[in-house]
């Protein structure tokens, strides 16, 4: 059988530019850049294409509010993002240990469980749970607004404790005597709706990431149903992933 060859296509210069892009949008999150980015020329010499793509790759980056540009002051950072891992079972204040995180409570009250919600805590349909909504800060920044379900004893238990300045999962093995066991998680990337993307301090129709999380005790036994909307212009969801067999 005679061996067939696909003719290498060029690639367009758009794709470039994207490709470029994202090895910027790499270093300018693994902190380099501290004095400011390359010139044109720099950059151009550095990727092995021309200035025109250049320019599209950093228009790019500034669209996203990622750097600034300005004549005679070149091309500069304008915010970092906050790396929060996927491998460890952590709250927000253990994830960002050293950091002021703060929560604004907007609602903590006992509930009747939507049927969807007593079905992944395993209670009877219309059982009371407990709900607490936080907006919550690092620093001056608001980060995420978290809704959390608890099944109905450890949340009374946590509804006696300033929420202000505690994460639950503590309260929650403080409570229960036991430490938590595992979570599964869904991640997804939804369109701010105009009451979060106020709350949150975005533009209407920004990106924010979903993050749907069902938490367990070390002993099985489901108690925190979390629906977390973070900013996803200033989170970098990382983890690290072993290969199994398919």
């Amino acid at each position: 059988m005679a061996e067939v060859r696909i003719a290498p296509q060029p690639i367009r210069r758009a794709d470039r530019a994207r490709q470029v892009a994202d090895v910027l949008r790499h270093q300018i999150h693994g902190g380099a850049y501290g004095d400011g980015l390359p010139g044109e020329p720099e950059l151009a010499a550095e990727f092995v294409v021309s200035r025109n793509i250049i320019r599209e790759a950093l228009a790019a980056l500034q669209d996203e509010g990622l750097i600034h540009r300005g004549p005679r002051v070149g091309t500069h950072v304008a915010q970092h993002k906050f790396d929060h891992g996927l491998d460890v079972l952590l709250g927000l204040q253990e994830t960002f240990d050293g950091q002021e995180v703060r929560n604004e409570v907007r609602a903590a009250a006992t509930i009747s469980a939507p049927p969807s919600v007593a079905r992944r805590l395993l209670l009877e349909p219309g059982a009371p749970v407990v709900f607490i909504e936080r907006l919550r800060y690092l620093g001056d920044l608001p980060l995420s607004l978290d809704q959390t379900y608890l099944v109905p004893d450890i949340g009374a238990a946590v509804l006696a404790h300033p929420l202000e300045t505690n994460d639950l999962f503590p309260l929650i093995e403080q409570i229960s005597g036991q430490p938590l066991g595992a979570a599964s998680l869904a991640l997804e990337a939804i369109p701010a709706d105009r009451h979060s993307a106020t709350i949150l301090q975005l533009p209407g129709g920004a990106a924010l990431l979903m993050l749907e999380r069902l938490t367990t005790l070390a002993d099985g036994r489901p108690v925190d149903l979390e629906y977390i909307r973070m900013r996803g212009d200033r989170v970098t969801m990382r983890g690290n992933l072993t290969r199994s067999t398919p």
